[in-house]
């Protein structure tokens, strides 16, 4: 007997499947219910290194976190990575293919669909259950054909579909009727339900809209999930803007580059009680800041470029005249060196930019790309952290200077002479309490009693009460009826 599966798609991008995938697998995992998550395609920037050592949406990282299960190229078999405004670097089973422009991709799916579908059924090996993520919306008609997304999977794969809606929003009705009626025939037959959102107040005044919307669909509505205020569960691809207490002191600004990577390296940041957190936005100056960041790019030499027509450059140069500090990572790392060089064109036209020069660090860009999940140490003011993270960079850095961290035993990241810049590869460099705490003192906060947090612990605690708030709001006993493990559980 196959397992159990079922397909999360959404009215709107940002309308909570990937939340709900999570949640839903945390429900069944509890219950011992071996379950998996999917995503067929996705778009992120945000990104994370399997067991395998491919890459994969960092969404379904999380996802697998919340299945007890580590994080494989399997749970998302297409991953795209914009790097301009009409191209990606598509990514299939957790390795780069090739660069595409989105014309060129539409015309490619064709054969990326078998590929989806062959590995959703390998999925299958040792799992009762599989929960499936959408990408954007099923009725954006112009992605229909070819679609590998959305309903184009569900229909291929036979898999039943419940659509969800953000209330916060506005417009939630609209938003589900309007979806459903834009399905074709054989698509709307596969939805089994509609979930409702983020909705804030008593779910007893929507019960005239939830009636009508069964009435004119024939569709149930699963349920209503209430807006969690304090939520902690990672963004896939937009930044959480969203700032610390007004009374925080110590200014943190991350440059927010065109095409900024992995922003979720923040987080620890953003969530510090003595923090402030900020994205420097284009147009605008630099705020005041006791340390500044350059994050990870997609395009670095492009967002180098960025960076100086700006004028960011200028304003980081007297940031540091007058005593302030600056960590890159990753991208950010490799544009606080020398030089970066890019003889073979593997992120854009071939050449050389000549680097902001905080770091004696000369990169060469590679075609191959670091996939890996690493271990190791921070060193610095002669104190020593545990570092846990990942690295997911091309280029080889040549380092001339002290290398305050050993990654599996070997040196990284670089500190300039006069200990005001710091940078390294890896991705997940706050994430561990005492590390993130290192950082800051040497970036000059005085913590006292206000520490970092364990972000380990913080995601659990999401995790779980997520699925704790879906146990009370979701017509589960509905939703799982062909699961035959959750009627045994």
């Amino acid at each position: 007997m196959k397992p159990f599966k079922l397909m999360v798609q959404g009215t709107t991008s940002d309308a909570g499947k990937s939340v709900l995938v999570a949640g839903l697998g945390r429900v069944l995992a509890r219950k011992n219910i071996k379950v998996a998550p999917f995503k067929p395609q996705n778009m992120a920037l945000n990104s994370a290194v399997t067991i395998e050592g491919g890459e994969i949406g960092r969404a379904q990282a999380v996802q697998a976190q919340a299945c007890f299960l580590p994080p494989s190229i399997k749970m998302n078999p297409v991953l795209l990575k914009p790097n301009t405004d009409i191209g990606a670097q598509v990514i299939v089973l957790g390795k780069a293919l090739t660069d595409m422009d989105a014309v060129t991709y539409h015309e490619y799916k064709p054969k990326l669909k078998q590929v989806v579908l062959d590995t959703f059924e390998e999925l299958a090996d040792g799992m009762e259950a599989r929960l499936v993520e959408g990408a954007g919306s099923p009725a954006e008609i112009n992605l229909r054909e070819h679609d590998i997304a959305n309903m184009g999977f569900a229909e291929a794969a036979d898999c039943p579909v419940v659509i969800c809606a953000d209330i916060d929003r506005g417009g939630v009705f609209a938003h589900l009727y309007g979806t459903y009626e834009l399905l074709t025939e054989e698509a709307k037959n596969l939805v089994k339900g509609f979930i409702i959102n983020r909705f804030r107040g008593d779910p007893a005044l929507l019960q005239s809209g939830l009636d009508w919307l069964t009435e004119k669909t024939g569709v149930p509505v699963i349920g209503v999930v209430p807006y969690l205020h304090g939520l902690y569960l990672e963004a896939e691809d937009a930044i959480n803007v969203a700032q610390t207490d007004a009374d925080a002191k110590f200014k943190v600004v991350v440059l927010s580059l065109p095409r900024i990577s992995n922003h979720t390296d923040f987080d620890a940041l953003r969530l510090h009680p003595k923090v402030d957190l900020q994205f420097a936005r284009p147009g605008a100056d630099l705020p005041r800041a006791d340390l500044i960041i350059v994050p990870g790019s997609k395009s670095t030499r492009g967002d180098l470029n960025a960076i100086r027509e700006r004028g960011w450059d200028k304003q980081l140069a007297r940031h540091i005249r007058h005593g302030g500090k600056v960590i890159g990572i990753c991208g950010g790392y490799q544009m606080l060196g020398e030089w970066i060089r890019d003889p073979e064109g593997i992120e854009g036209h071939p050449g050389d930019s000549q680097g902001l020069g905080y770091l004696p660090v000369d990169t060469t860009m590679a075609a191959d790309k670091q996939l890996v999940r690493v271990s190791g140490e921070l060193i610095l003011q002669g104190q020593v952290a545990e570092v846990i993270g990942y690295e997911i960079h091309v280029g080889e850095s040549q380092v001339t200077g002290e290398q305050p961290f050993r990654l599996d035993g070997k040196p990284d990241g670089a500190i300039s002479e006069c200990n005001q810049v710091l940078g390294t590869y890896l991705h997940g460099v706050f994430d561990e309490a005492n590390a993130c705490n290192l950082l800051l003192d040497w970036a000059g906060l005085e913590q006292g009693h206000a520490q970092a947090q364990d972000m380990e612990a913080l995601r659990e605690a999401g995790i779980n009460r997520l699925a704790d708030t879906l146990e009370q709001h979701l017509d589960l006993d509905l939703l799982f009826a062909e699961l035959a493990p959750w009627k045994a559980a």
